[in-house]
């Protein structure tokens, strides 16, 4: 298998898997944490943030290092769209995520009002998230079609 060969289907396979996760979450675990009421839906936040966050960022990552090379060893600059669309994803959760996850995360006590309207910008945050990784599966489905 050729090094482009490789890198396209690491990009791609990344990029599926942090997708299929965030879409997962966006749309069901999500919508079912804030169900279930302030306290329970902020103590389950806890452990699924911690047993996520790695793999999201990981999979992001690799998607961003694998595509932007795809691009530079193939001129085909569609693998820099995907890059650049599921990379984006990482200076969302630093700057715009990451305060209201840090307050989610906190055992401060918070009142039930200010945790149900974190976890709503954190779905709505999430919602962008997702949507940059569908993005960017798109744009590498449609650079694949393009060889």
């Amino acid at each position: 298998m050729s090094a482009t060969a490789m890198l396209a289907a690491a990009a791609l396979v990344s990029t599926t898997a942090f997708t299929s996760w965030a879409l997962y979450i966006t749309l069901v675990e999500h919508p079912a944490r804030v169900a279930s009421g302030p306290v329970a839906g902020r103590a389950q936040f806890r452990p699924s943030y911690h047993r996520a966050a790695p793999w999201q960022a990981s999979f992001a990552l690799i998607a961003l290092v694998s595509g932007t090379l795809e691009a530079v060893l193939t001129r085909q600059w569609t693998w820099l769209a995907g890059a650049l669309a599921v990379g984006a994803v990482i200076p969302l959760t630093l700057i715009a995520i990451r305060p209201t996850n840090r307050r989610l995360l906190s055992r401060d006590s918070l009142a039930d009002t200010e945790v149900l309207r974190l976890l709503g910008r954190w779905g709505r945050l999430h919602a962008v998230r997702t949507a940059l990784g569908a993005a960017g599966l798109l744009a590498y489905l449609y650079a694949l079609r393009s060889r």
